[in-house]
């Protein structure tokens, strides 16, 4: 069975996953400071039901930043929750803080 929402451990493992990916990727950064973790925590709950949503259709990256800090300072994400939607690797969208299941999907929406 294919996992819903990867969760790569450092870069390595999130180029890899970017680049297996044969769909856009939706690339959600998290936090472990306290102001980040409770609007991270329910933004893994919406984005988890993104996943389950648009399966076959997007691959969903749930990256901490501190365990991914080259693809953090990469796609200029300065705090957490933030998104990154990208096709064939590049960057086509971002947002940040936190967001209702509607506005992910209008977010992704107008660019997939």
């Amino acid at each position: 069975m294919a996992q819903r929402v990867h969760r790569p451990r450092e870069d390595a493992e999130f180029d890899f996953i970017l680049g297996m990916s044969g769909v856009p990727v939706l690339a959600y950064f998290t936090g472990t400071w306290p102001k980040a973790i409770e609007p991270c925590r329910v933004m893994d709950l919406v984005v988890g039901g993104i996943a389950d949503e648009y399966a076959g259709r997007l691959t969903v990256v749930r990256a901490d930043i501190t365990r991914c800090p080259a693809a953090t300072g990469r796609y200029g994400i300065t705090g957490a929750p933030s998104y990154v939607l990208l096709k064939e690797g590049e960057a086509v969208a971002h947002g940040t803080g936190p967001m209702t299941s509607a506005e992910v999907r209008k977010f992704l929406d107008e660019h997939l």
